[in-house]
């Protein structure tokens, strides 16, 4: 079965959860832990034109927060242990949870502007 005509943002979100480049699903996104890289090592393709700006940190916050934090709110340890004991209990699990989940999103978010096709205002002429 072929490829569709237009892209799939299914597909995009998917190349990008898995730091792959959303055009072939071959090159890598990243050059370093958030840092898109400029094109495409195996196809050539412009990755930098997608303004991914502050959208994955705010779904990133959106999943941590009603995924995790809600819930966690209903243990009871919460409200009954020290408070000294409680914050490094949560925070740094939720760290380290905000700190893997950030770039997945981002790569999310970079292979659904690819599939709709929005780029950077100063790349489309007569804007």
């Amino acid at each position: 079965m072929s490829e569709p005509s237009s892209p799939s943002v299914l597909i995009g979100m998917k190349r990008g959860v898995r730091h792959r480049c959303p055009n072939c699903g071959e090159g890598r996104l990243y050059t370093r832990y958030l840092k898109v890289d400029i094109d495409c090592e195996v196809c050539g393709h412009d990755l930098a034109r997608y303004p991914a700006d502050d959208g994955p940190a705010y779904f990133t916050i959106l999943i941590i927060g009603h995924l995790f934090v809600a819930p966690l709110l209903l243990f009871p340890f919460i409200w009954k242990v020290s408070p000294l004991l409680v914050v490094p209990l949560t925070v740094l699990p939720l760290a380290g949870l905000t700190l893997l989940l950030l770039p997945r999103v981002k790569g999310a978010v970079i292979g659904a502007l690819w599939a709709i096709g929005l780029r950077k205002a100063q790349d489309c002429p007569g804007t």
